[in-house]
C-alpha cells in the first residue's frame, strides 16, 4: 500500500505521487520532460482563458464607470486614476507591468 501525497482525493485514491501499482505519476521526478511540460501548457492554456475572461469583465465595468462619468459631466478618462492603476502594475510586476497596465488601459478605454 502506497502513503497518500498531498494530491489524494477526496475519495481515497491517489491524484498524485506513486500509483499503487508503483508506477511513477505527474509529481515524481521519473515523469517524462515532454509530459511535464505538455501538462504545464496545459495549466497556462487554462489561465489564459480566465485571464482572457477577467479582463474581458474588466473591460465591461470600466465602459459602465466611462458611461456613468459622462452622463454626470465629468471627462471619458480619469487620468489621476490611471496614473494609479500604472504605479500598481509597476509596482508588483516591475518595468514589464507598466507596459502590461498601458495595453489594458488601452482595451477599456473609448468603448462608450
Amino acid at each position: 500500500m502506497t502513503t497518500p501525497t498531498s494530491g489524494t482525493a477526496a475519495s481515497g485514491t491517489a491524484a498524485s505521487g506513486t500509483a499503487a501499482s508503483g508506477t511513477a505519476t505527474s509529481d515524481t521526478p521519473a515523469t517524462a520532460p515532454g509530459e511535464r511540460i505538455s501538462e504545464d501548457r496545459g495549466r497556462i492554456d487554462e489561465l489564459d482563458e480566465r485571464i482572457i475572461a477577467l479582463v474581458r469583465e474588466r473591460m465591461a465595468v470600466s465602459a459602465r464607470i466611462q458611461r456613468t462619468r459622462i452622463d454626470s459631466g465629468g471627462r471619458r478618462v480619469n487620468l489621476s486614476r490611471e496614473m494609479e492603476i500604472l504605479t500598481r502594475y509597476r509596482e508588483e510586476l516591475g518595468r514589464p507591468g507598466t507596459s502590461l497596465a498601458m495595453t489594458l488601459l488601452e482595451l477599456c478605454r473609448g468603448r462608450v
